[in-house]
């Protein structure tokens, strides 16, 4: 019990750096290589710890877990069946309404571009969700006028 209590007393970034360290194999690369992606396409990102061990990396809500198994590290994108994948990426978890999920598998190689498209595909949907639950349209980006012609 006290190395629970030990762990939740920790950040959340260094439970995650734990537990790369832990696994010392391909999925530990894996994810620390999934988690520097996700830095760099996000540099906002806030990272957690939850359901007793899961790395989850958020921004006005959560982008994506980092689940490892052991033939798989799974990337689970929360929103994930809500965005454009033009590169196919997600290949795990198609069937549900919800989530979509990255699969990778030893000796795989991370498309970043794309991943990092993902990535910021979800973060704006996130705070495009956000936005709307606090009643405001989310900013387009494109000037606005109030003249009539």
């Amino acid at each position: 019990m006290e190395k629970s209590g030990a762990q939740e007393a920790k950040p959340p970034s260094e439970l995650i750096s734990e537990r790369i360290e832990e696994l010392g194999d391909w999925r530990g690369e894996m994810l620390s290589r999934i988690r520097a992606i996700m830095k760099q396409a996000e540099p906002r990102v806030i990272e957690e710890w939850k359901w007793r061990g899961v790395p989850v990396w958020s921004h006005a809500g959560i982008i994506c877990t980092g689940e490892t198994y052991k033939n798989v590290v799974k990337m689970t994108f929360a929103k994930g069946a809500s965005l454009e994948d033009p590169s196919g990426l997600f290949n795990s978890s198609l069937e549900g309404n919800v989530r979509r999920a990255i699969d990778f598998h030893e000796g795989d190689n991370i498309d970043e571009e794309p991943l990092k498209a993902l990535i910021r595909a979800a973060v704006a949907l996130n705070t495009s969700s956000t936005a709307q639950k606090r009643g405001r349209a989310p900013h387009s980006g494109a000037p606005h006028s109030r003249r009539s012609s």
